[in-house]
């Protein structure tokens, strides 16, 4: 493998259970020293492609290549992959030292060659203490420690994560998100690691690929996918809460490409050629709210509260205007006032089109426009 090669790039991986197409063409590419999140909601086939590259099934059809070679069809023993499942798969009766340290000696390393890296690998996860016990003396969050401590134990360039702090509570999941942070420093290798969690993949992803109905939407940097997703699916799906979407027209007016939409008016700048129904997100922190009158640029909406979510440092604020639900992230700035009647605020420049047939997108607004109420 050259240094410009990709360390694992699947290629147009198909699979298909009975009538169930759940991978439809997954193309990606992962990049040596990478820390990779596939993010995706648990019925996405993250599991099923992880087991795949693994060489734990088959695919219908595609390839996958390792370390710039076709191991498409080699045995699960010669892809020297380090691998953490979704259960912890621990041995009840033996030690943790000994279930770290399985791997290893199916690889044929004896008890000395094999202790110091077991010990290395019990304190990069802070479970040293815990060598001699049995798995059934552990607690939840330290299991999940020594299946991540197992896993990296077989000192691969690439370690797979499958999801591997589901039904754990929110303080266990904060804990280990910190320890593979670290992990992920300490060993310079690459990981590919995925969940159903999006605060969790923004937390830990270098890079993070979007998996949506068995294929990949986007991939790339998590920042600049938030701020400007390229597919409609990855905005309604990488963040939280979710995007508000309406639906709107496009049309020339005057020699002006103008957005229409149940609320507002507005001019839009194209970056692909469309005329006729796009579909328009807003992030919810981009709506904003207010008691009073507003006076800087954009657009000034009367609304209805229909729910208020206190998140402490802020709260999630149900919205109704013209016919149209839309939600907010808000830092209490309407106070802690019983009120329902506001003003939604909301600039142009903030608003996303997508084509609605296949999803990419094709303009912003610009700070050209006007409200419409409805």
């Amino acid at each position: 493998m050259t240094a410009s090669q990709p360390v694992l790039r699947f290629r147009d991986i198909h699979k298909t259970y009975g009538r169930t197409e759940v991978l439809r063409g997954v193309d990606l590419a992962i990049q040596p020293g990478d820390f990779m999140v596939m993010y995706g909601s648990p019925a996405a086939g993250k599991s099923v492609l992880m087991r795949i590259l693994m060489g734990l099934e088959k695919a219908d059809s595609g390839s996958i290549q390792l370390r710039g070679e076709d191991v498409t069809n080699a045995p699960a023993a010669d892809r020297s992959i380090g691998y953490v499942p979704q259960s912890f798969a621990l041995y009840p009766h033996i030690s943790v030292r000994d279930n770290i340290g399985y791997p290893l000696q199916l690889a044929g390393l004896s008890g000395p060659e094999a202790m110091p890296i077991i010990e290395r690998s019990a304190e990069m996860l802070r479970i040293t203490e815990h060598l001699d016990k049995r798995p059934d003396q552990l607690s939840g969050g330290q299991k999940q420690r020594v299946a991540i401590a197992r896993g990296i134990a077989k000192q691969s360039d690439l370690y797979v994560l499958d999801d591997p702090l589901a039904g754990l509570d929110f303080k266990l999941r904060e804990q280990l998100v910190e320890d593979l942070r670290t992990l992920k420093s300490e060993t310079r290798a690459t990981f590919l690691y995925t969940t159903s969690d999006i605060v969790e993949a923004m937390t830990l992803a270098d890079t993070l690929a979007v998996l949506d109905r068995g294929a990949v939407v986007e991939s790339g940097n998590p920042a600049g996918m938030y701020d400007a997703p390229a597919n409609v699916r990855t905005m309604a799906l990488v963040g939280f809460p979710p995007a508000n979407f309406l639906l709107g027209s496009v049309s020339i007016l005057n020699g002006q490409t103008v957005l229409e939409t149940p609320l507002f008016e507005s001019a839009v700048e194209l970056t692909m050629p469309i005329d006729g129904q796009v579909v328009v997100g807003i992030r919810p922190e981009k709506v904003r709210v207010s008691s009073g009158a507003h006076k800087g640029e954009g657009f000034s909406l009367p609304a209805r509260i229909l729910l208020r979510e206190d998140l402490g440092g802020e709260e999630i604020v149900y919205l109704q205007t013209g016919g149209q639900t839309l939600t907010s992230v808000d830092r209490h700035t309407l106070g802690h006032n019983d009120v329902s009647d506001v003003i939604v605020h909301i600039h142009p420049s903030d608003l996303a089109l997508f084509d609605p047939r296949g999803g990419a997108r094709v303009g912003r607004g610009s700070d050209r426009g006007q409200a419409r109420h409805g």
